[in-house]
């Protein structure tokens, strides 16, 4: 959470903010897809069933594919910055 948002990732591999004024969506990103990543592994996003997102020093962190018995699984740790 960060003033006004409340960040939540779904089975359906989104990751939504939702306002806390009145609930409306108000970010969203699918992380149901394939991934460039910095050390050149394949990474691939899915379902959220685990941890939540982290919200530190300006950035937000999710890990996408805790798919465990009935989600999407995937491998990728995802940061999002303010640019």
């Amino acid at each position: 959470m960060i003033p006004g948002v409340v960040f939540s990732g779904s089975a359906d591999g989104g990751m939504r903010g939702y306002s806390t004024r009145d609930g409306s969506i108000i970010w969203e990103f699918d992380t149901n897809r394939s991934f460039e990543t910095i050390n050149g592994v394949t990474a691939k996003g899915g379902s959220f069933d685990g941890p939540g997102v982290v919200v530190v020093g300006g950035m937000l962190y999710a890990t996408s594919g805790n798919g465990g018995l009935v989600g999407r699984p995937g491998n990728v740790l995802l940061a999002f910055g303010v640019d």
